[in-house]
């Protein structure tokens, strides 16, 4: 965890290609002031979880939003910075490698010199382990020089991913306030945006003054709510997958007598599967949360391919190519419970060996019908949240032996009368996420990066940084940061699979589920039979840097309507307008008007809220 880091890299052609490339800056980032408009105090999106994240967030809950203007911006309140004294940051790579995220080291670190060249970024070496051991690495212009644009975390490296127990919050407190930083910047998913949320607080409490700032770095595609529309990392992994996907498809397409079964990473959640299904085109793909709404067992799903692949036989095509997620085997209600009663055993010290003869009947029942790798897998120990090792839990060869078993038999039988069944097994993740970023994710880090200075130099502490209009061009995004605490929910988990008694968790940013509801879902199922039946393979070809496919980006990103902090900033105008027109001295008839619609206004959002927050998850 010493030496190797922030050494120069030797490039190909095409990296030193890329380290020239300058990504583009909003105007409102644009400067060497900052511009800074503050919005009303947040909420938290479940009425009924307030309490309880009050108690967690005294200092840090209801905070405003943040807007960050352009120089021509015509706000009365805005706070403009002219006065910018050099300030010492830190930064921490604290979730899995996405690419892009040096980027966001980049950004912040040309934002601190623009603003004061005398400012400090040091890099924490070895993710949150090196926090807590204080060990730094200085950035200066000639160590970012072979790491601008490029993929991986190699400049910092990371290690775990949490910064949770009391004795990490005091580490990373003492290492604050030992290397005298004013800002941390922490860089992750939902697990280590929800850590920033928690020390954020410590650090208010303790009356630290070193502020927290979060980052949405995930491949995953689930840090998504009203604040943030986009992960850095999911645009990059997505087209890479989606290449190799089509690449199959051809394959597929050409031989004409395999099936491809792809498992893609994206922990418990559909998002890469669902997006990589957009760019490509294969045939199926079944999401974790169709799984889970349907309540289909493992058996619902072997049977729901054999069908596809029987109805394809019969268009003479026995060959095609499914993608699986690789959450799915925590969405499918048995095997769901199998991994909840395993992991319980385990915690209790039952070796893996004897663990089969522990097991409920049904949970035995369905241990001995699974194959011996399968089994495996399921004993081994789980995550730190307590969710399975799905990257290694081989779904693809799970579903890829039940399909063949049942076509088989349905052969033997003379109810198929296909091609036998052959199948190859697949799993793209760890090849994709350490690509070179795209062009987006190239920006949009940058971008991310900057605004943290941003954030920083207005004192706000507990934030995470966010971009929003990002299907637009880079001089159209709207720059901002929101409370992490306003992300937050409180679940409800059960003690064991099947029981009845339920323990309340703790404040966090859960991860976003694919919305059924939404447009790119609706997508996909508009074009599912198509996709099925009539082999409609695309193929959006390698990561392109120029020409017409640079600009692309995620079909989902693209489809939906989320401008959520630019319609709560047209709101708060709207509401300006009211009270300039509603004035003590206006007439009879507009004060009359304006009670008659305000009254039907809190009616109908009074209605709205407690549909939508009428209920609570239980996991």
């Amino acid at each position: 965890m010493d030496s190797d880091f922030g050494i120069p890299r030797e490039l190909s052609p095409l990296q030193q290609l890329r380290s020239q490339y300058q990504p583009e800056l909003p105007p409102c980032l644009q400067g060497t002031t900052v511009r800074v408009e503050l919005g009303d105090g947040t909420t938290v999106s479940e009425a009924s979880d307030s309490h309880i994240i009050a108690r967690a967030f005294p200092h840090t809950l209801g905070q405003p939003l943040a807007h960050f203007l352009r120089e021509t911006a015509k706000v009365s309140d805005a706070h403009i910075i002219t006065q910018l004294p050099s300030i010492r940051v830190g930064i921490v790579f604290c979730g899995r490698q996405a690419p892009g995220g040096h980027n966001v080291i980049w950004g912040l670190y040309e934002a601190l010199k623009v603003h004061n060249a005398k400012s400090t970024l040091l890099g924490f070496l070895g993710g949150s382990e090196g926090l807590f051991a204080q060990k730094t690495l200085e950035i200066t212009d000639d160590i970012l020089q072979t790491y601008k644009n490029q993929g991986g975390y190699d400049l910092l490296g990371r290690t775990k991913d949490q910064i949770r127990t009391t004795e990490q919050v005091n580490a990373a407190l003492k290492a604050c306030t030992d290397l005298k930083l004013d800002g941390l910047v922490i860089i992750g998913g939902v697990t280590s945006n929800t850590d920033a949320a928690h020390l954020a607080e410590f650090f208010a409490e303790a009356k630290c003054s070193t502020k927290v700032v979060g980052v949405p770095v995930t491949t995953n595609g689930d840090l998504k709510n009203q604040f943030v529309e986009a992960n850095v990392g999911f645009d990059t992994i997505c087209k890479v997958n989606s290449q190799l996907i089509s690449n199959a498809c051809t394959d597929a397409l050409s031989a004409e007598k395999y099936y491809y079964f792809i498992r893609l990473m994206g922990r418990k959640h559909s998002h890469v599967a669902l997006e990589c299904t957009l760019q490509s085109h294969p045939n199926m793909v079944i999401l974790g949360e169709e799984v889970a709404a349907s309540k289909l067992t493992i058996f619902d799903i072997s049977k729901q391919i054999c069908d596809a692949v029987q109805a394809r036989a019969g268009q003479d095509k026995n060959h095609g190519v499914i993608l699986i997620p690789e959450g799915i085997i925590e969405s499918i209600p048995e095997v769901y419970a199998l991994l909840k009663e395993i992991h319980g055993l385990l915690r209790e010290g039952v070796a893996a060996d004897k663990i089969s003869t522990q097991l409920s009947p049904w949970s035995s029942a369905l241990f001995e019908f699974l194959p011996p790798f399968i089994k495996k897998q399921l004993l081994l120990h789980p995550e730190s949240d307590d969710s399975a090792q799905l990257s290694q839990i081989e779904t693809e060869k799970l579903l890829a032996y039940l399909v063949e078993t049942e076509m088989n038999k349905r052969l033997k039988e003379g109810t198929y009368k296909g091609k036998k069944f052959n199948a190859i097994c697949h799993f793209f993740g760890y090849q994709a996420r350490g690509s070179l970023p795209s062009k987006f994710d190239c920006d949009y880090a940058y971008v991310l990066g900057h605004i943290c200075y941003h954030i920083l130099a207005a004192g706000l502490n507990g934030y995470m940084a966010t971009v929003t209009n990002l299907k637009s061009p880079v001089n159209k995004w709207k720059c901002g940061a929101a409370p992490i605490t306003a992300m937050m929910t409180v679940k409800n988990w059960s003690q064991n699979a099947g029981s009845t008694s339920t323990s309340i968790g703790r404040p966090a940013i859960h991860p976003a589920m694919v919305d059924l509801k939404g447009k790119a879902y609706e997508l996909l199922r508009q074009n599912a039979d198509k996709f099925l039946m009539e082999d409609l393979y695309r193929n959006p070809g390698p990561l392109q840097y120029d020409g017409p496919g640079a600009d692309a980006k995620a079909v989902s990103l693209c489809v939906e309507d989320q401008d959520y902090m630019g319609r709560i900033k047209k709101l708060q105008e709207y509401l300006d307008q009211v009270r300039t027109i509603v004035k003590p001295g206006c007439s009879q008839d507009v004060l009359k008007a304006a009670l008659s619609v305000m009254a039907s206004v809190t009616d109908v959002l009074t209605t709205i809220s407690s549909s939508s927050n009428g209920g609570q998850q239980t996991a």
